[in-house]
This record gives structure tokens, sequence and C-alpha cells, in this order.
């Protein structure tokens, strides 16, 4: 088990990568503990929750609205939950998403942590503070930032994943190579099979560098005012085509890549034969590469994109495999180089 920190404006939080499930005990506080879950989750692991209420809720982004907050909310004030009760959640990044969401604005904040379940959480929705749900058609639009006591990512539960929610996990392992590490770039090229296959120390090692990467970043900069920018690398143009299409959040952010690295070459920033080793990548952990979408149907969708400011947006180039830079570009210049894509 490796064990690394987020030190937050309100605590420090602790991701313990490779703890067990029914070890979750031994960092719960003493008190009145409630669980918050969805149904598959609960389907394959119930037996091995802590003795505690648990409020099921839907899967999809479908579910990711202040229509469920509201419900949970309920639930709460049904089970007489007062500021000394801890949530946690145990689930992947939706489950993540809400918990954080619910237990930060419940009574003006409550103390949560999590189980993470799926790849894709482990490495990204569990871990940095961000919580938040949908609103209309925006994502994480209403939201707000507090870091979890813990995170576990307990590798094992890996194993009941589809493949693709695998391959969905992957693309923000390699978004992390791609933005700040060639040599894990490197290695995702020549151990891709071992990691498919959640070789258990191949799939250790990739968790534990994309926290450490991911918890680097954040100490840096919590509340993304700068540094934190980075990590939306491929999601501008991939949270569009994920409202368009919703292949999931993964396999959205691999074509943004794609789109991302193809701009970076544009620029002059990085090369073809480079973007040609990334789409090579992607494509060995089964994710997309080609996308045949409307550009103006995905502007439209950009619009809607927090990391606007006025009528310019924040953009995630690469300058190198394993570097990356963060430029403002008028919405024009992204239009006029979608519709040339």
């Amino acid at each position: 088990m490796k064990t690394l920190c987020v030190k937050g404006e309100k605590g420090v939080s602790r991701i313990h990568v490779g703890e067990k499930l029914v070890n979750v005990e031994k960092y719960l506080p003493h008190g009145k503990i409630v669980i918050i879950t969805d149904e598959t989750v609960k389907k394959y692991y119930y037996s091995d929750f802590p003795d505690c209420p648990v409020i099921i809720i839907g899967q999809g982004e479908e579910n990711k609205t202040l229509d469920t907050c509201k419900k949970i909310y309920k639930e709460l004030i049904r089970l007489e939950v007062d500021r000394e009760t801890f949530i946690l959640g145990i689930g992947g990044g939706i489950v993540c998403d809400i918990t954080g969401f619910i237990a930060s604005t419940y009574m003006r904040g409550l103390k949560f942590g999590f189980v993470s379940t799926t790849l894709l959480s482990q490495v990204d929705a569990s871990v940095g503070g961000k919580n938040g749900v949908n609103f209309d058609s925006y994502k994480n639009m209403v939201g707000l930032f507090c870091q979890p006591e813990f995170v576990i990512c307990d590798i094992s539960l890996l194993n009941t994943l589809p493949e693709k929610e695998i391959s969905n996990g992957f693309a923000e392992i390699i978004k992390h190579a791609l933005i700040t590490d060639a040599a894990m770039f490197d290695l995702l090229e020549k151990n891709f099979q071992k990691a498919l296959k959640l070789d258990p120390e191949t799939i250790l090692y990739l968790v534990t560098e994309s926290v450490r990467i991911k918890a680097a970043v954040v100490q840096k900069d919590e509340k993304e005012a700068g540094e934190r920018r980075k990590l939306n690398f491929g999601h501008t143009i991939g949270h569009a085509m994920e409202k368009i299409t919703n292949p999931g959040h993964g396999r959205a952010v691999s074509m943004g890549m794609v789109a991302a690295s193809l701009f970076s070459c544009e620029k002059g920033f990085i090369t073809e034969e480079k973007c040609r080793k990334i789409s090579d990548l992607l494509e060995k952990f089964d994710l997309p590469v080609n996308f045949d979408m409307d550009s103006r149907i995905i502007m439209e969708n950009m619009q809607k994109d927090k990391k606007r400011a006025g009528d310019r947006i924040y953009f995630v180039f690469l300058s190198d495999i394993g570097r990356c830079r963060v430029d403002l570009i008028t919405i024009d210049e992204l239009e006029d180089f979608m519709i040339h894509l």
C-alpha cells in the first residue's frame, strides 16, 4: 500500500492506494456513519460495507443533479444526521462527486471520505477536492472545493469492471503521462498488455503515479487559479463531445486529447510524429481517436465550459510528450481550428 497526501486549505487528505474496502473502518471516526453508493456497487460489495445506513443513488450522468441531492438531503434529515456524522462515498466518480458535494453543503459541512471503486475515479474524480453536480446541460456547474479526509483506492475492486470502464480510466492515466511524465508514457507503451489485464504490480504503479501527479498539481493550486488548469488537457473539447454522444468520460477525453494534440501541432508546439505516437497509444488502450461530429455543435457545447473567460478560454497545449502549457486563446481561434479539424 502507498499513501500520498494533499494539503488543502482546510486540512490534509490522505490517499491510500492498494488499501482494501474491508479495512475502511480503521479510517472512520467514532460516531454515526452514513454511506452513499450506487446500485451496482451495493450488489457486488455490500457484504464488505460497515454496518450503518446506506443511501442508494442511480448510475449515469443523468443522476448527477440537484434533484438527486435533494433526495439525499431529505434522507439525511430522516436519519437525524448531525454535524458529527461522517459521510462515506463508496463508488465511482459520480458517487464521489455527489458525496463530496452533499457532505460539504449539508449543515454547512460534514467530514467525508471515499472508497473509490473504478479506475477512472481512483486516478481522477476521488482525488483533488473538486465536488459538484451538473445543472441543465452544464457539466459540474454547481460545486465547491473541499478535500475528503481520506480516499481508499482498492485495486482489487477493478476486477469486476467491464473492459470499457477500464479503458475509460486509462484515458486519464495517459493524460497524466502526457502533461508531466514522459517516462510514464514510455512505460505505458511497453506494458499496455499487462496494464489492460490489470497486472497487480503494473496497475498499482500506474494508479500510484497518477495520484502522485495529480496530488502534486493540486497542492500547488487547490482551486484551479493557475497550475491546476493543466489537468484539463483534452477536457475542453472532450467535455463537449461527452455532452453530445455520452461515450463515457475517458473515451470523450481520449478524443479531446487527440484534438488538443493536433491543435498543438498546428501551433508548432509538437510534431506530427508525436501526434501519431499519442494516437497509437490511445488505440492500444481501446480508446477512440477518430470522431465525426459537426464542429458547430461541438462549439455550441464548448460555450458552456467553465474555463471560459469572456470571449477567451484557457486551453491546454502539449509542448512535448511529458510537458504542457496553458494559453488563453480566443473562442474564435478555437472555432477556426475545429472547423478545419
